[in-house]
C-alpha cells in the first residue's frame, strides 16, 4: 500500500482547525517492522540498511522528520506526474492511482491550479453517478528550445510544456565562423519564440546538439573538426550571452540516440546504439535505459577506433579518426572516385545510382556495408546492444545497407544484434534536444509548486529583499501573516 503524506484529522474542517504540521499515516495496513522503524527514525542494527543500521560511533544520524512544505510537495508533484502522464483525469481516478485520500489530492490540485500547472479541461462522461471535472497538464505552464547545429543545416524548435513542438525552423548553417553560427543560433531561436506568439522570458530551457564533445570547465566543444572554430574557447558562455536563458550543450549523435529513446525504435529498448554515419561518424549509447557518456563525455566517438585502410598514425587521421576516413561520407565518395564514377561526386548521389542499378555504385555501398560492419562488430563485443539504430545521411539508406551489412556482420561476429533504420530520419537530434530540454524544463516549471513562490531564487523574500541566515545556513523564522485565499475547489470540481 502507498504511503499516503496528509494532514492530521479525517475531514477537511477537522484538518483546517488542526496544526499545520503533516504527519506520515498508513491505510488499511501498518508497515513491516524494519520500515516502521525506519519512519519513525529509530535506528536498527543488523537490517544490512546502510542508513538505518547502527554504527559503533559516539554520534550517528537519524532521519530528519519531513518539513509541512516538503510533504505537501511530495503530494503536488506525485498528482502532477501523474496527470502529465496519464491525464486528463478527475480527483477519484487520480485519488486511486496515487493512493492518496481524496482531501489530499483536492489540497493538491488547488495549488496545482493556483501555480497555473494544471488546469480543467472539462468534465467525465458515459460513468455512474455525476459527472466530474478532469484535469490536465497545462501547456502554456512552460517552453523550451532544442537546437541541431549540423555541417549543412541548423534546425530549431520550439516546445511547450507538454511536448507539443509549436513552432520549427529549418536552414543552411552558417559555417564560415563560429561568430556567424552563434548569430544565427539566436535569431532563428528568438523568431521562433515570436512565430509561437511567446515571450523569450518564459522559456525555461533551450539545448543544443553539435558535433564534438563539451568540455564544461573550459567552456568550449572539442573533437568538432567539421565545424570551423567550434572549438574556440568561451563559444558555450558566448551562446548563452546570445540566447539569454538557461543553456545545454549535447553531443548530436547523443541527442540522436536520446531522440530514438523518446519516440522512435529505441522505446522500451534498455541497451542500444545509435550509429551516426554522415560527414562524421560516432554512436550514442544507451546502457540500462540510461544515456551513457563516459568519463569525459566522449563515449561514442568511434570515428578514432584504428579501423580501415588508413594509418592511424597519420596526424590527419587522428585528426578526424581512421574509421570516420574510412566509414564517412567522405569515404564513400572516395571509393566512389577508385570505382571512376562519374563527378560530381557525393555519398547522396553513389547510393542514388546504386537504388538506379549502377554497378559501380552498388560495389561501393557493398564495401561500404562491410566496413560499418567491422565497426560494429568491434561496438557489439564491448557493449552487447540489443539494437543498432542506422543514421545520418549514409545511415539513413537502409533499404541498400542493411541486408549486406547484416550478411557481413554473421560471416566475422558471432553477436546478433537486430539492426534498423532510425524512425526519426533527419529530425533525431532535434527530438533528441527537445526532449533533453523537457526534462530541465520541467524540472524548473514544476519546482513552482514546491517552492510556493512563482520559482524565486533562494534566499529571497517574497518581495525580492535578502533574507538573513542563521548560523546552520537556514532562514531564521519570521511572524505568521495571514495566507492569501487559496482559490476553492467546486463542489463538482471535487468529486
Amino acid at each position: 500500500m502507498p504511503t499516503e503524506y496528509t494532514y492530521p484529522g479525517s475531514s477537511p474542517a477537522e484538518r483546517d482547525r488542526s496544526s499545520p504540521r503533516l504527519t506520515l499515516t498508513r491505510r488499511q495496513r501498518r508497515l513491516p517492522a524494519e520500515q516502521e522503524r525506519s519512519l519513525t527514525n529509530t535506528p536498527t542494527a543488523g537490517t544490512g540498511n546502510p542508513w538505518t543500521e547502527e554504527r559503533d560511533t559516539d554520534h550517528h544520524r537519524g532521519f530528519t522528520a519531513g518539513t509541512p512544505s516538503f510533504l505537501r510537495s511530495m503530494n503536488e508533484r506525485t498528482v502532477l506526474e501523474l496527470i502529465r502522464r496519464q491525464g486528463p483525469l478527475s480527483r477519484a481516478q487520480v485519488a486511486r492511482d496515487t493512493g492518496l485520500s481524496k482531501p489530499t489530492v483536492s489540497l493538491a490540485l488547488v495549488s496545482l491550479l493556483r501555480e497555473g500547472l494544471v488546469r480543467e479541461v472539462g468534465r467525465s462522461r458515459g460513468g455512474k453517478g455525476p459527472s466530474a471535472a478532469l484535469y490536465e497538464l497545462d501547456p502554456t505552464a512552460g517552453w523550451v528550445v532544442g537546437i541541431d547545429v549540423g555541417r549543412r543545416w541548423l534546425r530549431a524548435a520550439i516546445a511547450d510544456i507538454s511536448g507539443t513542438i509549436v513552432a520549427r525552423r529549418d536552414e543552411r548553417a552558417m559555417v564560415r565562423s563560429a561568430q556567424a553560427l552563434i548569430g544565427q543560433i539566436g535569431r532563428i531561436a528568438h523568431d521562433l519564440a515570436s512565430e509561437a506568439g511567446v515571450r523569450w522570458s518564459q522559456i525555461s530551457h533551450a539545448t543544443i546538439g553539435s558535433p564534438g564533445v563539451f568540455d564544461p570547465v573550459r567552456g568550449l566543444v572539442e573533437m568538432a573538426p567539421n565545424l570551423p572554430g567550434w572549438g574556440r574557447h568561451g563559444l558555450v558562455e558566448a551562446v548563452r550571452d546570445e540566447l539569454g536563458t538557461n543553456v545545454a550543450f549535447e553531443n548530436d549523435v547523443n541527442l540522436a540516440a536520446l531522440g530514438e529513446r523518446a519516440s522512435g525504435h529505441g522505446r522500451g529498448v534498455s541497451n542500444f546504439v545509435y550509429l551516426w554515419i554522415g560527414t562524421g561518424i560516432g554512436i550514442g549509447i544507451v546502457l540500462n535505459g540510461e544515456l551513457y557518456r563516459g568519463s569525459r563525455g566522449a563515449a561514442g566517438e568511434i570515428g578514432y577506433l584504428p579501423l580501415g585502410i588508413a594509418d592511424p598514425h597519420d596526424p590527419e587521421n587522428r585528426r578526424r579518426g581512421a574509421f570516420e576516413e574510412a566509414a564517412a561520407a567522405a569515404g564513400v565518395v572516395r571509393l566512389a572516385q577508385a570505382h571512376r564514377m562519374r563527378a560530381p561526386l557525393s555519398a547522396e548521389r553513389v547510393f542514388a545510382a546504386a537504388r538506379r542499378g549502377d554497378s559501380a555504385a552498388l560495389d561501393v555501398v557493398g564495401t561500404e556495408a562491410r566496413r560499418v560492419a567491422l565497426g560494429i562488430a568491434a561496438i557489439c563485443a564491448v557493449l552487447d546492444p540489443e539494437l543498432v539504430v542506422l543514421g545520418g545521411g549514409v545511415g539513413r539508406s537502409g533499404d541498400l545497407l542493411v541486408a549486406p551489412l547484416e550478411a557481413e556482420l554473421h560471416a566475422i561476429s558471432p553477436f546478433r544484434p537486430r539492426v534498423a533504420v532510425s524512425a526519426l530520419g533527419e529530425d533525431a537530434v532535434l527530438h533528441g534536444a527537445v526532449a533533453t530540454a523537457l526534462e530541465a524544463g520541467r524540472q524548473r516549471v514544476f519546482a513552482r509548486s514546491r517552492s510556493g513562490d512563482g520559482g524565486r531564487p533562494a534566499g529571497r523574500s517574497p518581495q525580492g529583499a535578502r533574507t538573513k541566515r542563521t548560523g546552520n545556513g537556514e532562514e531564521p523564522r519570521r511572524r505568521r501573516t495571514a495566507r492569501p485565499a487559496r482559490p476553492a475547489l467546486t463542489a463538482a470540481a471535487r468529486r
